[in-house]
This record gives structure tokens, C-alpha cells and sequence, in this order.
């Protein structure tokens, strides 16, 4: 039998024999270990240094700092793991080379091109669903927008002090060098203070359009509690902890601000420790497919494509697609054939293979 006949059912390496256990590599978890104890390290080297040895970093943050510390450990650790893949490490390699050396085939717009169309507005997710894509961006730039605002102010890089003498004015702080003043009644300044809440309002506004479409639409059965619900609760209780918090000190004199300040925290370092060890991971891959899109697209210039085996249609680049097949021959997976065929083809192909198959039976 060829390596076109090659059942890819039953030849799919969830169907064959397990490795003996041990067989994984204690050096590549040491290198992850290390890195993450690195990365520990250097953020609260980062905190000591940004907040003038705490001198100016706010007690009551330092959970939300012990949170922070321990996300920077495990982003690094789950790196560390990740790039082992020979997938990752490849494209990762690709992606960087063509970053920093686009070649003379890829026009200098590009990269700034990719940055704003794929990371930035996400634009195939667009091409999928306008809903979807509108709801992304308001999840993608709330978490972003809420990010920059609250990691200056936990590592005591930024605060804010009263003007003697005033009632609502306030100097800027940045690394204990006082910067410029604001009025806390301005326009100005309430937009900076209420930052977090309107990250919050964009953040609901987001997950609850997930929410309800993994509710109603993909049906209980598809849907896994801990991957696909419990980020979106994750995400929606810390906005909302964080915006009944300006509830009760705008509206209500403070009333219950200590017990919703720390169920807020709670919920905030619950979701930074959890971020590295579940779906949230993919906000820390995604950036890598930049490099990912201007190697093919480098690739696909200078090398030009290759078309389907089975109907003739253009497909990925050469190289690319070169690239893909030794990965999969590091894998131990021999699925030539279906690297070179058309997602079209491969429909029709699994159809016809369980038509012939399975439904033969019936």
C-alpha cells in the first residue's frame, strides 16, 4: 500500500501504541523550570526597581503583584514547553528570520501591514462572522486597555499624589520621577481614573455575546465547562467585581467596598495564575503567527506555490509546505498525500472514505 492509500483513521497516532511511561524529557522541563524561575525573578526585580524599593508600591496591590509574578513564571514555563514542539520551533525560527530579514521579494509594508490587519484587528475572524469579530475586539482591546492600566500601577511603576492644598489635583508619578499634573474632576482625569471601567464594559459586552452563543447555539453537549465557559466567567466576574467597586465608592459612600475589593482580587489572581494552563495561553501564541504570515508570504514570492494533487488548485508555498512535511515526518506521521491536497479534497475524501466505510455497514 502506498502512502496515498494510507488510512488516516486508522493510521492517526491517537490509534497507536502509547510510549512507555518516562520517556519524557526531564531536560526540556528543567529548561522550562528554569525559565519560568528567570522570568519570576526578573518581575520582581522589575517591581523592586520600578517602585524605588517599594517606596512607592501600594500594600493593599500585593496580591495582585504575587499573581503577576506567578503568571510571568508560568508564560515562561509554557513557552518553554511549547517551542520544544518541532512545529513550534520551526515556525517559530521561520518566523523570526522573516521578521527581521524580509528579503527583497516581501515589500517593506508588510510587516507593519500584518501587525495592524492579523494581531491588532484580527481581520480573519471578520472574513468568519462580523458579530463574532465585533465581540472579539471588544474582548481583545478590554483585556489589553485593563493590562496596561493595572501592571504600572501593581509594580509601583506609576502613582498618583495630591497637590497640598488641593482637592482634586494630582501629580503624576512615573519610577518615583514626578511628571505632569492632572484634575481629577477634568475631563482628562476622569477619563484615566475610569479607564478600568470602561475596559470592563467592553470585556461583559464581549463575553457575553461567547456566552450566549456557546449556550444556545453549540449545545451542552459540545461544550466544555473548564475550556470554553470558565474563561468567559472568569472574565465577566472580574469585570464586574471591578465595576461594583466604583458602585459603591461613587454611588453608595463605600458600602461592602472591603469585601467586593477582595472578592475582586480574588478573581483577578485566580485568572492571572490559571492564564498559562488554559485557553487564555493562545493571547501569548498568537503574536508568533505574524512571523508565521510573513514567512509564507515570503515564501510564496520567492519560491511561489504548489497546487492540490488531486484537482490542480493553488495551495501554499513551497517552501511552506516543505516545512510542514518535515515536521510531520519528526512527528512520525507519513501523511504526505494529504499535506499536498486541498482542504476541498480532503472533504470530499473523508466523505467518501466514510461513506464506504461506516455507512457500508448500515
Amino acid at each position: 500500500m502506498s502512502r496515498w492509500d494510507a488510512d488516516p483513521v486508522s493510521d492517526h497516532p491517537i490509534n497507536r501504541p502509547a510510549p512507555p511511561p518516562g520517556t519524557a524529557l526531564l531536560s526540556g522541563n528543567r529548561g522550562a523550570l528554569a525559565g519560568g524561575v528567570a522570568s519570576a525573578l526578573a518581575l520582581t526585580v522589575a517591581i523592586l526597581l520600578g517602585s524605588r524599593n517599594l517606596d512607592n508600591f501600594d500594600v493593599a496591590l500585593l496580591g495582585y503583584a504575587l499573581g503577576t509574578i506567578f503568571l510571568g513564571f508560568g508564560i515562561a514555563y509554557r513557552s518553554v514547553l511549547w517551542v520544544q514542539s518541532p512545529a513550534a520551533r520551526r515556525y517559530l525560527i521561520r518566523g523570526w528570520r522573516a521578521l527581521l530579514r524580509p528579503g527583497p521579494n516581501l515589500p517593506k509594508s508588510e510587516i507593519p501591514r500584518t501587525v495592524f490587519s492579523v494581531l491588532l484587528l484580527q481581520r480573519f475572524i471578520a472574513e468568519r462572522s462580523k458579530p463574532r469579530w465585533l465581540a472579539h475586539q471588544g474582548l481583545f482591546w478590554g483585556v489589553i486597555s485593563a493590562t496596561l492600566i493595572t501592571f504600572p500601577l501593581t509594580f509601583g511603576f506609576i502613582h498618583f499624589r495630591a497637590v497640598a492644598g488641593t482637592e482634586s489635583l494630582y501629580w503624576i508619578y512615573v519610577n518615583g520621577i514626578r511628571t505632569v499634573k492632572i484634575d481629577a474632576l477634568g475631563i482628562v482625569g476622569w477619563l484615566m481614573f475610569h479607564g478600568l471601567n470602561f475596559s470592563a464594559v467592553l470585556v461583559i459586552a464581549g463575553a457575553a455575546w461567547f456566552l450566549h452563543r456557546r449556550w444556545s447555539e453549540r449545545g451542552n453537549n459540545l461544550t466544555q465547562f473548564g475550556r470554553d465557559l470558565m474563561p468567559l466567567i472568569a472574565l465577566v466576574a472580574i469585570s464586574v467585581t471591578g465595576l461594583a467597586l466604583t458602585v459603591s465608592s461613587a454611588l453608595m459612600g463605600g458600602f461592602g467596598y472591603q469585601p467586593l475589593a477582595f472578592v475582586h482580587m480574588c478573581t483577578v489572581v485566580l485568572t492571572l495564575v490559571w492564564i498559562p494552563f488554559g485557553k487564555f495561553f493562545h493571547t501569548v501564541q498568537r503574536p508568533a503567527m505574524i512571523g508565521v504570515h510573513l514567512h509564507k508570504q515570503a515564501t510564496l514570492a520567492s519560491e511561489g506555490a504548489i497546487n492540490c494533487r488531486s484537482c490542480g488548485a493553488e495551495m501554499e508555498g513551497a517552501v511552506f509546505v516543505g516545512d510542514l512535511q518535515k515536521t510531520m515526518s519528526e512527528l512520525g506521521l507519513d501523511y504526505s498525500g494529504w499535506i499536498e491536497t486541498c482542504p476541498a479534497c480532503k472533504r470530499i475524501a473523508r466523505g467518501a472514505r466514510y461513506r464506504d466505510q461506516v455507512k457500508a455497514g448500515f
